[in-house]
């Protein structure tokens, strides 16, 4: 019985821990002090020391921070987004002077331009080089902070590929900045977000941003804009961050029906080169070679099935076997493809292959010994 509660409570513990944030102090030289860090690591890290994690920096970490690692947590649990790093910069008692920015130019200006400074020379090359940060990073902020991260994206080459902006109190020629950068920017995701009971001042300046970036032809370019009814100020966080992780992440999920019909049955170019591009891509951009999903596969042969473009069915099994080499999938695909272009023989040794080896999806053993027995029947072996 002892065992058993000192068991619990290690269990408890442990899941604790996961959930639990680092707090670190970093000495600033740009700021001449040191500043608060919370620092969320993905649950696995300690365990998968090769591999590489986006990194979403928080502004305004006092109040944003467990919102946003919340939801990464959440999200990355149920594979909607990669597992990712979380560091969040504690402003309680500086976030005004942090964010300023001068009132001519209307960039950041004393405390503002050294908290900019900080940021970009010495935070990033800190966390880049003591953890496992993968080639995308995200910044989120609400309000003064929200402003303030739109700074990043005016650099040549942005550090940032992300941009979560929460009702953002807006220097005056922000929008016109904005829209000039994302007309001619590529692989940025950009994140709006108001709301019916936001301050009049902020949704009437983020409603006019708005229509501003949605006139934009750039297919570079991810833009993505809420305004959610019946929030405030404040409770708009709340919806706003789910749903921006949500819109910047909507590559990495599976492969939904209304894909499969508005994009993949559409598709001029090839359905299996529309699928070795999205995982490279993902590769590219999350730093993450992950096993191309079954049901992603499935989505792909249907398309290819519908076409009747049997030619495609063949290095789609090459791929099945090479990523899921336990399964009857990869041998099924080849199967199909021989079968449909004329050789049968080879057709059938396939499927005898798939009999071997596991289930999956809607291939079953007795499915599989069908198509053998067809095969023979219809040619009399």
């Amino acid at each position: 019985m002892k065992k058993s509660i000192l068991l619990m409570i290690a269990i408890i513990c442990t899941c604790s821990v996961q959930s639990q944030a680092i707090y670190e102090s970093f000495r600033s030289i740009k700021l001449d002090q040191s500043r608060q860090l919370k620092i969320q690591l993905p649950r696995n890290y300690e365990k998968n020391v090769d591999k590489t994690y986006p990194l979403i920096i928080v502004l305004d970490a006092d109040y944003l921070f467990e919102p946003v690692a919340g939801n990464v947590d959440y999200f990355s649990y149920w594979e909607d987004m990669p597992e990712s790093i979380v560091v969040g910069i504690n402003q309680s008692k500086t976030r005004v002077d942090d964010c300023r920015y001068d009132t001519a130019d209307f960039l950041p200006a004393g405390k503002g331009a050294q908290f900019y400074e900080f940021i970009g020379a010495e935070l990033m090359p800190y966390l880049n080089k003591n953890y496992r940060t993968a080639q995308l990073k995200i910044i989120v902020g609400h309000d003064y902070s929200a402003n303030f991260l739109n700074y990043f994206l005016f650099k040549d080459n942005p550090i940032f590929y992300g941009y979560i902006c929460i009702s953002p109190e807006f220097a005056p020629p922000m929008g016109e900045r904005i829209e000039s950068k994302l007309a001619n920017s590529s692989d940025i995701w950009y994140y709006l977000a108001t709301a019916t009971n936001d301050a009049e001042n902020i949704k009437k300046e983020v409603l006019a941003v708005n229509e501003k970036l949605s006139a934009i032809e750039n297919p570079e370019m991810n833009y993505f804009f809420d305004n959610f009814e019946e929030s405030s100020h404040y409770t708009l966080v709340g919806k706003a961050i789910p749903k921006a992780l949500e819109d910047i992440f909507k590559m990495y999920r599976p492969i939904t029906k209304k894909t499969y019909k508005e994009v993949i049955l559409n598709l001029e170019t090839s359905p299996y080169d529309y699928l070795v591009d999205i995982y490279q891509t993902i590769r590219e951009l999350y730093g993450i070679k992950r096993q191309i999903r079954i049901n992603d596969f499935i989505a792909v042969s249907t398309a290819i099935e519908k076409k009747e473009n049997w030619s495609e069915m063949e290095p789609l099994g090459k791929l099945a076997v090479k990523e899921h080499p336990d399964t009857m999938l990869g041998h099924y695909y080849l199967g199909m493809f021989y079968e449909q272009t004329g050789e049968p023989k080879k057709a059938m040794r396939a499927y005898e292959n798939g009999f071997q080896l596991d289930e999956v999806a809607f291939l079953t053993k007795d499915y599989m010994l069908e198509k053998v027995t067809k095969i023979k029947e219809d040619f009399g072996w």
